[in-house]
């Protein structure tokens, strides 16, 4: 199994940076194969490739933070640290997958990105297409009205991380591997078509846009996709320490509310930062775009 045995929790731990390396190879990899092999499922089959890369290290990583929450010896502040560092490197290995799958969505060919991103573009359309409804249904949306749409979706979406986690142990990483893939579609159809705009006013000749062009389109969804995603991890996180402990029985002992205690505090952070993600998407975001 070469992919898993690429790296190990406690060395990325260390250096979370090179998840980011890892997250590049993963999807890559999976987004050949998936192409090679099943074509005309591509878009779901490399997400599902990606995962399947990525689930034994998301386990180890959930084991090793719940046999650190049962050390007596270990104080909160010491506890918050090492949580903070596997959801640090789980959030470089989430930024190599965008970062991977938009690359290839502004690089290959647009009929195989078409198959490749089907799925992708589809759901990006659909959710165009229900903020248009709105807004010609109830008028220009309010920045308050927005602001508690997005915050009560993230929500749903940061649910889902716990509650996947919590029944399949690293079921989060699904959600978040799918969520990369249709920000990076949507990056790469951002960078698409200013990039196509770019060209026809002012040529080839200035190759310097083009990388201007993609940077803006990363720092466009990044500057609030980075604190989502760290919510969802987080969240993520919370229900495989519950579901890691129960599985080892560790609820017949005084160490799971220990363990309970420190998962609520995890979801309370991830609401909170949820929270801070909503109100950059509606009032910053815009302003700067």
């Amino acid at each position: 199994m070469v992919l898993e045995s690429l790296v190990n929790p406690k060395k990325a731990e260390g250096k979370p940076f090179e998840l980011f390396f890892i997250g590049l190879v993963y999807s890559s990899v999976a987004m050949f194969l998936s192409l090679w092999i099943f074509k005309e499922q591509a878009s779901l089959v490399m997400v599902f490739l990606t995962v399947l890369a990525a689930v034994p290290l998301i386990v180890s990583a959930i084991k090793l933070e719940e046999e650190r929450d049962i050390e007596e010896e270990v104080g909160e502040k010491t506890l918050l640290k090492e949580h903070w560092r596997v959801i640090s490197f789980l959030v470089f290995l989430f930024l190599g997958f965008v970062v991977s799958y938009s690359l290839w969505f502004i690089f290959l060919p647009p009929d195989i990105t078409q198959t490749t991103f089907s799925t992708q573009i589809s759901t990006i359309e659909n959710i165009n297409s229900q903020i248009t409804a709105s807004t010609v249904l109830g008028g220009v949306i309010s920045p308050s009205k927005l602001l508690l749409r997005i915050f009560s979706n993230n929500v749903k979406v940061m649910v889902f991380a716990f509650l996947f986690s919590f029944f399949y142990g690293s079921g989060a990483i699904f959600i978040l591997t799918w969520n990369a893939s249709v920000i990076a579609a949507a990056i790469g159809a951002f960078v698409r078509n200013n990039i196509s705009m770019y060209a026809a006013s002012v040529g080839l000749a200035k190759v310097g846009g083009y990388f201007h062009i993609l940077s803006l389109g990363l720092f466009r969804y990044f500057i609030h996709g980075i604190p989502e995603i760290t919510a969802y991890f987080i969240a993520g996180l919370a229900g495989g320490i519950i579901s890691a402990a129960v599985i080892r029985h560790d609820f017949d002992n005084k160490n799971f509310k220990r363990i309970l205690y420190d998962s609520i505090s995890l979801m309370v952070l991830a609401i909170f930062i949820v929270f801070i993600a909503a109100l950059i998407e509606v009032y910053i975001t815009p302003a700067l775009f």
